[in-house]
């Protein structure tokens, strides 16, 4: 009977042992199981920062830019400018899950450093569980997600251009164009400037080639790194950095805006009869929504929330303000009074400048980028536009394409550390690391220039070409009647106010 107890209180123990020791032997990985990191998972702050950006942007689209442009046109013309933004973020929209996302975000094969492929055609593959990168390794979103948001990019853009021509161009051809240009220039220029691997496969790669142990696997992990640094769009591979759209946005925007200012003609009357906006009312309250909007278009293009993001967001407040007050006082200083419209277009101009400086410069350097672009664009917008005789309607290329060019430059300039910018990342030197790399100006300046002589090229030829294509098939202009009468009537035949 003592040996049957003190065996079973032997068992006992070695079972009790077994159970307090087991659960330490499960959660011990296998050689071959710790070699193998668990894939991402995305964090709920940084999709909820995510969606609230996505919402944001649109914001800047319906109603911001719908009531800033609308505002300043004439009241015969409210009407449509209203239909043309709101039906060009409509249809963008549907192109964009339709085929522009597979455009701007895949591979392309042999013409992958312009445009990607059709891989991803109407989101084929694409499921709440799959995700992509963002700018830290081992940081990823759901891939939904980030649809809607360069989504909301994508609808914005075209609607820009409405701008430039505003109150003298048919609404048919109005939408062949945008599509056309759509496809044609916006997809393939967001492939160019954002399209790449992403920091963990680059940092995988060059985690491979540190830990190879001899020639044979280096040569092979230096060749596999090189395949994913060359997986990239064109001006990527250049270095040109641009954090929120100042090339595929606004510079885009503003040439196309200004191509076609001048192969629509002049709205009749202008230079001899005053074409005031009918509403600066309106045009303050669409200001102030694009302002709210552009935090979401800023801090958001950063992918996660994190300081980055409150660079981002920082960025935002003071260049917009030192661009406001910039073209306030400019103007008081030349023409005696400062206006409302100078001050508002001032802060627009504020918000062009630093998008593609967002996340790289500093706090100080975007102020000064402020101040300058508010200055600059004031004279764009009136000495050098007089001078020149273009009737870009609203100023879309002297606020966005000349805000963008000098924001997409200074960039190079402020993400230096010596002018409290943020510096260049480096995913290789320390894989696994966001580090910051070496910087040399003349190198940078370079890609810069690059990047903004490419845009300018890219979308002044192509968009000429889709203008004379729709214009000898449809026609661009309505008739002299049309115009005098008003759009709205014209084109959709009703009035924004029945009074």
């Amino acid at each position: 009977m003592k040996l049957r107890n003190a065996l079973a209180l032997g068992m006992g123990g070695a079972a009790l042992a077994l159970l307090i020791i087991e659960p330490s032997l499960a959660q011990t990985p296998t050689p071959a199981a710790a070699a193998t990191p668990p894939a991402p998972v995305p964090n709920k702050g940084d999709t909820a920062w995510m969606l609230m950006s996505s919402a944001l942007v649109l914001l800047m689209t319906l109603p911001g830019l719908a009531l800033f442009y609308g505002g300043l046109v004439r009241t015969k013309n409210m009407l449509s400018v209203l239909t043309q933004v709101f039906a060009i973020a409509c249809l963008v929209c549907l192109l964009w899950v339709c085929f522009g996302y597979s455009m701007a975000f895949t591979n392309g094969g042999g013409l992958n450093d312009f445009v990607g492929g059709f891989s991803k055609a109407f989101l084929k593959g694409v499921d709440p569980t799959t995700t992509v990168a963002t700018f830290s390794n081992g940081v990823v979103i759901p891939e939904y997600v980030y649809i809607c948001f360069q989504m909301t990019f994508a609808m914005i853009t075209p609607g820009l251009i409405v701008g430039a021509f505003a109150e003298r161009m048919k609404f048919s051809a109005l939408v062949v164009f945008m599509v056309l240009w759509a496809t044609l220039i916006y997809f393939p220029m967001a492939h160019m400037v954002w399209y790449w691997g992403g920091p963990d496969l680059v940092g995988n790669a060059a985690a491979a080639v540190a830990a190879a142990t001899d020639e044979a696997s280096k040569a092979t992990a230096q060749a596999a790194l090189d395949a994913v640094n060359a997986d990239a769009g064109m001006i990527f591979k250049w270095g040109a950095l641009d954090f929120a759209g100042g090339t595929v946005v606004h510079i885009n925007a503003g040439v196309a805006g200004l191509v076609g200012c001048i192969m629509l003609g002049k709205r009749i009357g202008y230079g001899r009869d005053l074409l005031a906006p009918h509403s600066l009312t309106m045009t303050a309250i669409g200001a102030s929504l694009l302002w709210v909007g552009w935090f979401g278009f800023n801090a958001g293009s950063n992918l996660e929330a994190n300081g980055t993001t409150g660079l981002a967001m920082i960025n935002t407040f003071v260049a917009t303000a030192a661009a406001a007050v910039s073209w306030l006082f400019v103007e008081w200083l030349l023409k005696g009074k400062p206006s409302l419209l100078g001050m508002l277009s001032g802060a627009i101009a504020g918000l062009v400048a630093v998008t593609p400086a967002a996340g790289f410069a500093g706090p100080m350097g975007s102020i000064v980028l402020g101040l300058v672009a508010g200055a600059l664009c004031f004279i764009m917008c009136s000495t050098v536009k007089n001078a020149l005789g273009y009737d870009d309607s609203l100023d879309v290329f002297g606020v966005h394409c000349v805000g963008g060019i000098l924001g997409a430059l200074a960039t190079g300039i402020l993400v230096s550390q010596d002018f409290g910018g943020a510096g260049l990342p480096d995913y290789t030197t320390k894989p696994g690391e966001l580090v910051v790399g070496s910087y040399d100006m003349a190198t940078q300046m370079l890609a810069q220039a690059k990047a903004v002589g490419f845009t300018i090229l890219w979308s002044g030829i192509g968009s000429a070409i889709l203008y004379k294509l729709v214009d000898l098939t449809i026609g661009l202009r309505v008739t002299q009647d049309e115009e005098r009468e008003g759009l709205d009537i014209a084109d959709h035949g009703e009035r924004a106010y029945n009074y």
